[in-house]
């Protein structure tokens, strides 16, 4: 006979972003970090700002906690509100399923209440109207109006899976209006790093065209050589 399983599988925090490396990425656009990562990092579009973001001001950043409820259970989710430390995004695995909300406004006002910085999601949420009164930043696929169960079993702080990627409790999470990107906790100072470079970049670029550029430079000497082809 197969065992049960606990209910509940809490792991211990083991590591955890400096407050100098956190800092770092506090309103830092996502497509700065993308670029910084060299195109990876980024959550699947279909998790997105919770009505787009016209509501609330979807922007945060912080450390990952992450929850594996499994599909239509937020007994996890509620299993994770003591481990919530101040300014961490909470990662909630719902593996996809689309039936019911994976939270709603009063799960959104307990982890807020937690110090939750934000809340994200790959199943659906609830309770809109609650959700934008209490003001924490929420991504997940849409919206249904189905209650979950809380029966579990689920994990807290083991990675998880999430719209394409894996994600473990440390990674910094940065979100905005255009999704969700994940920076592994390992290379958190070479992103920083980096992320010097692409606003010195961004900002050039930024001044160019303030002064009316039209075609980047490159574009120009490559449809001046003889790697462009043209034909009548």
């Amino acid at each position: 006979m197969i065992e049960e399983p606990p209910l509940l599988t809490i792991k211990r925090a083991s590591r955890r972003p400096t407050a100098q490396q956190i800092a770092a990425f506090q309103d830092v656009p996502t497509s700065f970090v993308v670029d910084a990562m060299y195109g990876a990092g980024s959550l699947s579009p279909a998790i997105k700002p919770v009505g787009d973001g016209l509501d609330i001001a979807c922007q945060a950043s912080g450390p990952a906690l992450t929850v594996d409820c499994g599909p239509a259970d937020i007994l996890a989710l509620l299993g994770a509100l003591e481990s919530i430390r101040a300014g961490d995004i909470v990662i909630s695995a719902f593996h996809g399923h689309q039936g019911c909300a994976a939270a709603g406004d009063r799960v959104a006002a307990m982890m807020k209440n937690c110090g939750a910085a934000g809340f994200v999601t790959d199943g659906p949420v609830r309770d809109y109207a609650g959700i934008v009164e209490v003001g924490l930043p929420v991504w997940c696929t849409g919206l249904n109006p189905g209650s979950p169960y809380s029966k579990g079993p689920g994990t807290v702080g083991f990675p998880v899976q999430i719209g394409g990627r894996e994600v473990e409790t440390g990674d910094m999470i940065v979100a905005d209006r255009d999704g969700v990107v994940v920076v592994p906790f390992e290379h958190l100072d070479q992103v920083i790093g980096m992320l010097a470079k692409v606003r010195a970049l961004e900002t050039e670029l930024e001044k160019e065209l303030n002064n009316g550029l039209r075609t980047p430079q490159a574009i120009v000497e490559l449809l001046a050589g003889d790697q462009a082809k043209y034909v009548d």
